[in-house]
């Protein structure tokens, strides 16, 4: 019975941790802290939106098995969110998509 109880224990803990791909961390307009494999041109156009119009906040990235996820702190302004979609270079479909048989 006890091995029940920790084997759920174990699932839940592997289920609900937060696993981002990537972690970009602003404060200010300035880049803090970076986690994961990120993609120079991306780096970089997320510090020249940081340049331009400073904020603070976190930026992850999530990667499924279809897609790819980018997940905002609510600190980030809504247009910055939307230049950082802009420059984001993961974005678009399989290379599958839209063809027929």
């Amino acid at each position: 019975m006890e091995y029940v109880v920790v084997l759920a224990i174990v699932v839940a803990v592997f289920v609900f941790w937060d696993r981002p791909v990537m972690v970009l961390q602003f404060e200010d307009g300035e880049l803090t802290k970076s986690k994961g494999n990120i993609p120079n041109g991306f780096l970089m156009g997320c510090k020249d939106i940081a340049h331009k119009q400073p904020f603070s906040g976190k930026v992850k990235v999530y990667k499924t098995r279809f897609t790819t996820k980018l997940v905002f702190s609510k600190t980030i302004p809504s247009k910055v969110k939307q230049r950082i979609h802009n420059v984001f270079p993961h974005t678009g479909g399989s290379k599958k998509h839209g063809r027929r048989a």
